[in-house]
């Protein structure tokens, strides 16, 4: 979008601007859908009460109660490579925005049906599996990202990447879901939502004061894919004889 803006006269500095404001636009009104909606989404079980989360102290009494039910009870933080490999393409091969662009538009494409064919392959195996054996390659390739000696190489590994990186998510959400009680889902998926995006937004803080140094700008992928399949075992034995409800 910023390379058919700045296309139309547009300032590359005004071109980023429209595409920030367009997001933050989105995500108010996702906002509001979401505040229009009401008791009838949860799931109920038969003859189970409507519980909703009328104020602060009906709604952080349930939280606590997940957060204790979780075992063993560690919080896993993710560090999110997206960002990452953008900026990593574009400072080691020279890559123009607009060719970025449709390099991480397919990529992205990919991992949007590699999250469609999640549900086929949990169905085979189960939920806890399919997280692993999806994820923990995907980020072996992660690692390998930054010792790519070509750039068609380089995409062609990310590619790969993608088309496996997001079978984890809708697994996880369904496990997620199946491991608490069905009036503490809400919930769980705050919760879990939360510490998601608090480490996709501090890490970036890190990876800005690696790539600033070229001696390390391998670094971050090295770290990442490194939490990211430390996670991936640490998860597998916590959790793989772990059934929902």
């Amino acid at each position: 979008m910023t390379h058919l803006l700045q296309k139309s006269l547009v300032t590359p500095f005004n071109s980023y601007r429209v595409v920030v404001v367009a997001y933050a636009a989105l995500g108010a009104l996702l906002t509001l859908l979401f505040l229009r909606l009401t008791a009838a989404a949860e799931v109920h079980q038969p003859q189970e009460k409507s519980v909703e989360a009328a104020n602060l102290k009906t709604f952080f009494p349930s939280s606590i109660e997940i957060v204790r039910s979780f075992r063993p009870r560690f919080i896993c933080r993710r560090v999110r490579g997206s960002k990452l490999r953008r900026l990593l393409v574009y400072l080691r091969f020279g890559v123009n925005p607009g060719t970025l662009g449709a390099i991480f538009f397919w990529a992205n494409l990919f991992a949007g049906f590699s999250a469609l064919l999640a549900s086929r392959l949990a169905s085979r195996i189960d939920l806890v599996q399919t997280m692993v054996v999806t994820h923990l390659p995907s980020n072996i390739l992660l690692v390998l990202v930054p010792l790519m000696p070509s750039l068609g190489l380089a995409i062609a590994l990310l590619l790969l990447r993608f088309s496996i990186s997001q079978m984890d998510v809708p697994t996880r959400q369904s496990y997620t879901m199946a491991v608490v009680s069905p009036r503490e889902r809400s919930a769980a998926a705050g919760i879990t939502g939360v510490a998601r995006t608090t480490g996709a937004a501090i890490s970036p803080l890190f990876a800005g004061l690696l790539f600033t140094r070229p001696a390390l700008i391998s670094v971050p992928f090295f770290l990442a894919g490194g939490l990211k399949i430390v996670y991936d075992l640490w998860l597998y034995r916590a959790f793989a004889h772990v059934r929902g409800n």
